[in-house]
């Protein structure tokens, strides 16, 4: 089944209006309040998330920093990433929150509009890795930057207590756009033809993903009248925070449904849909 592009860039200035109205309601100990980001605390998410909005302006004005190291493999992607992350979250240190606030105020247009005027059929400047592609359109490389907005501004939610952005219109689109790691997570699991995954996320905001085993590899497809092999299913908070390491394997798997060859859907479990 050929991708069929996933629209986000309308909800961008959505996401960015919820994130800045978040960060204005928080309290001088919500900033400094540890994340299920690990090492990461609020303010520093939010200097993360400035961080995104800056690198994308910054290509577009093209100017280059340093010549980077070379890539060899995808962990010497994520080594080179890991450390551009550290070095701005820890110079971000020394910016007060209400000057972050602005910051990200000031960008957050700037950022979205930026990645609307991209050909959504054209070739993105960078791969959506953790997608197992080397090349890629820049409509997913636009849903991949949704993800980063989406998922990061929920952890800042989860971790002082606030109302999340689980709702289908900003939700979905993440959770779809994640679901396209799963083709490449597979990649080395054997089957015979035709095996199929049924992939549930539960409630009126999830939806069902059907992942079959083909000639050339695994693959979505349509919903069929074959019965599923293996039925996993997951509610929308583990989900999301499975895709982004937040959770281990292990504490998705307890907290989901497996239904068949439970062997066969444990895979989806140890898949990532972010940079690590």
């Amino acid at each position: 089944m050929n991708p069929i592009p996933i629209q986000t860039t309308h909800l961008f200035p959505v996401l960015d209006q919820l994130l800045i109205e978040l960060l204005r309601s928080l309290s001088p100990n919500d900033w400094n309040k540890p994340t299920v980001a690990k090492l990461w605390t609020v303010k520093d998410i939010a200097a993360h998330l400035l961080h995104g909005n800056v690198r994308i302006i910054s290509s577009k004005q093209s100017f280059t920093v340093d010549t980077p190291p070379v890539i060899h493999s995808y962990q010497d992607l994520v080594n080179f990433l890991n450390e551009e992350n550290r070095v701005w979250v820890k110079a971000m240190k020394q910016v007060s929150p209400d000057l972050l606030i602005q910051l990200l105020e000031t960008t957050g247009q700037q950022f979205a509009d930026e990645l609307a005027s991209l050909d959504p059929y054209a070739s993105a400047r960078f791969s959506v890795a953790w997608a197992g592609e080397e090349q890629s359109a820049n409509w997913f490389h636009i849903a991949r930057e949704y993800t980063e907005k989406w998922h990061h501004q929920q952890q800042i939610r989860d971790a002082v207590n606030k109302p999340g952005i689980m709702h289908r219109e900003l939700f979905y689109p993440c959770l779809a756009t994640f679901m396209y790691a799963l083709p490449h997570s597979y990649r080395n699991v054997p089957a015979p033809e035709t095996t199929l995954i049924e992939i549930i996320i539960q409630s009126e905001i999830g939806g069902n993903w059907y992942l079959q085993k083909g000639a050339e590899g695994w693959n979505f497809v349509a919903e069929s009248d074959k019965p599923a092999d293996c039925k996993v299913s997951i509610t929308p908070d583990i989900a999301w925070k499975l895709f982004t390491r937040a959770v281990t394997p292990e504490t998705g798997i307890q907290n989901s449904i497996l239904v068949g060859d439970t062997k066969l859907g444990q895979k989806i479990f140890n898949t990532l849909a972010v940079m690590a």
